[in-house]
């Protein structure tokens, strides 16, 4: 064996062995007690009368939830997390909402909760979110309600503000436009973050590696509270493939995006950060084609995250736009 052929194993070894200690990182910081999982088995099921942490039998699966609010005589609001978040992002809004007069209640979404988290990449395409909503929705009672959604929870918020007109009564969208104005750039070339988290693997052993400190520091803009919660859902097996997939599933998304990217029909306010990655001037000149309702915007001193960066804002925002009810 020449010397060039000796440094090049040498080198495949240190890689295999390096590559190898990332996964046994990333395996030791698991929770293999599933305790987040346990304590979801532990609350109880939906009730008419239901205040604080549910679980809710929905679409053949069951999803963790928060609900307040639900003996007023307000409207309904149904609130939709995105990544890497669960339905604690909206802590603030629903005691606001709920203080208001509204009934709320917010999922932990398909993937999040440990009772809704398909095998199938297939499974976690907007179509199949959508239902969801509809789904819990009709759990609940909600006939018609106000929705908001953040993230890929907007995404899903849009879907179903488009197909659904007859249940949304108005709709607020943070941070992701209107699927319309992204497809084509997307069919074109996903963005280079995204085309990490669908690789196999990959991005759940890059997010878990030394305890999750990756993942952990990308939480500088949420309460401890909320910090806990993200920590205690993705450190447990397959939390973080199921949120993935909801990336994975990108390409049959765009597929079938059509019925997810048609006119809005309802009140619509679109909020988004100034430091915004997805927004831009021609995102929103589209944007507000495609939105054949009242339309607002509104634009707030954040990054991603507007809703945790700037709540003094966004709350009484979100508020004004559904018409709070007076108490």
């Amino acid at each position: 064996m020449t010397w060039i052929k000796r440094i090049a194993l040498g080198l495949l070894v240190l890689l295999l062995l390096a590559v190898g200690g990332v996964a046994a990182s990333t395996l030791l910081s698991l929770d293999w007690g599933r305790a987040h999982t346990a304590q979801t088995a532990a609350l109880p099921l939906f009730t008419p009368d239901a205040e604080g942490l549910v679980r809710i039998e929905a679409n053949g699966m069951t999803f963790r939830a928060r609900t307040a609010g639900l003996a007023n005589d307000g409207p309904a609001l149904v609130l939709l997390h995105g990544f890497p978040e669960t339905s604690a992002m909206w802590i603030p809004l629903i005691e606001a909402a709920a203080a208001a007069g509204y009934r709320v209640v917010a999922i932990d979404q398909r993937g999040y909760s440990p009772g809704a988290r398909p095998d199938d990449v297939a499974a976690y395409a907007v179509a199949e979110l959508t239902a969801d909503v509809i789904a819990v929705a009709d759990a609940v009672g909600f006939d018609r309600f106000h929705l908001v959604g953040h993230d890929w929870g907007c995404v899903v918020g849009w879907s179903v503000a488009i197909q659904h007109p007859d249940r949304v009564e108005r709709f607020v969208g943070m941070s992701i436009p209107h699927p319309g104005t992204l497809l084509a750039d997307l069919r074109e070339e996903l963005p280079a973050y995204i085309q990490l988290f669908t690789a196999p693997m990959v991005p759940e052993t890059m997010l878990g590696m030394r305890g999750f400190s990756n993942l952990r520091e990308g939480y500088d803009h949420a309460t401890p509270e909320q910090r806990e919660e993200y920590l205690a859902v993705f450190s447990e097996p397959g939390a973080l493939t199921g949120a993935l997939n909801w990336y994975r599933a990108i390409t049959g998304s765009l597929e079938g995006a059509e019925a997810s990217s048609g006119p809005v029909k309802v009140p619509t306010l679109f909020v988004y950060g100034e430091r915004e990655m997805w927004v831009n001037e021609d995102a929103l000149v589209r944007q507000r084609e495609l939105v054949l309702a009242p339309y607002e915007e509104l634009e707030v001193d954040a990054g991603h995250f507007v809703l945790e960066e700037n709540p003094d804002v966004v709350i009484p925002a979100v508020l004004e736009h559904l018409g709070a009810p007076k108490r």
